[in-house]
């Protein structure tokens, strides 16, 4: 192999290796976000699961999730 092909052998790994760098970088920020809209998830699904329980114990007040149309 001639000099000239080893360098631009050695160009194109450096290249790729600053490539795969930026790529696990930015798969660990999408990782770091979607781990905490799941944490924003599980809180949102345990208000809504604490609200309904709570409409459905005290049936006599007013629930303000669930109002009936004027038209009826």
């Amino acid at each position: 192999m001639n000099d000239g092909r080893i360098i631009e052998l050695e160009i194109k790994a450096a290249y790729q290796e600053d490539l795969l760098q930026a790529l696990n970088q930015i798969v660990s920020r999408q990782q770091q976000q979607i781990d905490r809209l799941e944490a924003t998830c599980g809180v949102l699904n345990e208000r809504i699961k604490s609200l309904s329980a709570d409409g459905r114990r005290d049936e006599n007040s007013v629930n303000v999730g669930y109002e009936i149309p004027p038209h009826y």
